[in-house]
Formats: structure tokens, C-alpha cells, sequence
């Protein structure tokens, strides 16, 4: 999924980001650097939190 999908799928359920981000246990601001594309998600937290909304394929084991 596209960042641009993810935010098209937000608004539509009427979801904020920042509320996705708390109730996940994440910084706002670190979600909201990886959505608009300021952070990559390569590695540590900003690739848990591309995986857990979807950017991102869970990494195999």
C-alpha cells in the first residue's frame, strides 16, 4: 500500500493518524515522518511502524 492509499483509507474511516499512533504505542510524529515521506521506514522503528500500517511487507522469519 502507498502512503497515498493509507491516506485515502484513513479518511474515509474518519481515523487520524495521530490517534492510530497512540493507540499502537508510537510517537505521532514519528508516524506522521513516515507518511509524508520524511522518514523511509529502512530499519528500527520507523520499518515497525511502515510494517504495521501496511507500507511495508511483514519481513519474513
Amino acid at each position: 500500500m502507498t502512503p497515498d492509499q493509507l491516506k485515502a483509507q484513513f479518511r474515509a474511516s474518519g481515523q487520524t493518524f495521530s490517534q492510530w499512533a497512540r493507540d499502537h504505542g508510537y510517537r505521532p510524529q514519528q508516524v506522521l515522518r513516515l507518511i509524508n515521506g520524511f522518514d523511509k521506514g529502512h530499519r528500527g522503528q520507523a520499518h515497525e511502524i511502515a510494517v504495521a500500517l501496511g507500507i511495508k511487507p511483514k519481513p519474513k522469519s
